[in-house]
């Protein structure tokens, strides 16, 4: 049997997600999209305080979208959080090695983010003529012409540019980034987690500037909601057998 091409530990009350596709270089597809869509809800539902989004080795946090079989089916969003679930527990990401397109927006919707000396950030879309948008928010994230450099002239930003732009918080010896990443996590977990959740959210929903991808994908999620619901049954049925719908909002 195959290992999971998303794997969810818990160690010292931190979740650690990890893309594990190293032989692809952890590029993202629907299996790897649907797992990071189910691990981040794990995390909401679950005790965990804190969670950690890495790669598994050190050549690639992501490639991005893998181009034989780019996800389609869940979309990326779903596995976004703030975009396909509010997640008011932090999530720092740890960096090696490649970090490109889409797995850039991984990193962006962290809340924090480490990366290993030999980290790569690279967004290529404007040269392969394919983009999914989320990635837009970024200019809202880092100044204005430097998101620009990154996204549309398609600048490699090594590790040291990334940390002066203000994409991570730290640079760290090769090897090191996931170790790094939990001193974040279990400071973090032993924070209070009202005034966390409460900041986050402030900052998500009232500070932060959404892209058009970021409120599509909100939209749909809810208009999912609703398509997807108890109520939605009760309501058809009852119309069927005319009767009155006894709706339950679930």
């Amino acid at each position: 049997m195959a290992d999971p091409v998303v794997l969810y530990e818990v160690k010292d009350g931190v979740a650690i997600i990890t893309i594990n596709r190293p032989e692809k270089l952890n590029a993202l597809n629907d299996d790897v999209i649907g797992g990071l869509r189910d691990a981040m809800h794990r995390f909401k539902d679950g005790d965990e305080a804190a969670a950690v989004l890495t790669g598994a080795g050190d050549r690639a946090f992501s490639a991005g979208a893998d181009v034989n079989g780019p996800p389609r089916n869940p979309p990326t969003w779903t596995a976004i959080p703030g975009v396909g679930l509010d997640l008011d527990k932090p999530i720092i990401a740890a960096v090696s090695g490649y970090c490109i397109g889409a797995a850039i927006v991984l990193v962006q919707f962290a809340d924090l983010a480490v990366a290993a000396e030999n980290a790569v950030f690279h967004y290529p879309e404007t040269q392969l003529g394919v983009s999914g948008g989320m990635i837009a928010s970024m200019a809202a994230r880092i100044p204005h012409k430097v998101a620009m450099e990154l996204l549309i002239a398609g600048t490699k930003f090594p590790a040291q540019r990334a940390y002066e732009v203000g994409m991570i918080n730290k640079v760290v010896p090769n090897g090191q980034h996931v170790e790094a990443a939990m001193e974040y996590a279990t400071t973090l977990r032993d924070s209070a987690p009202l005034v966390m959740g409460m900041l986050k959210r402030f900052i998500r929903d009232d500070i932060l500037p959404k892209g058009p991808v970021e409120r599509a994908g909100l939209a749909l999620r809810e208009t999912q909601r609703i398509d997807q619901s108890e109520d939605k049954k009760e309501g058809l049925g009852a119309f069927k057998e005319k009767r009155r719908p006894q709706f339950k909002g679930e």
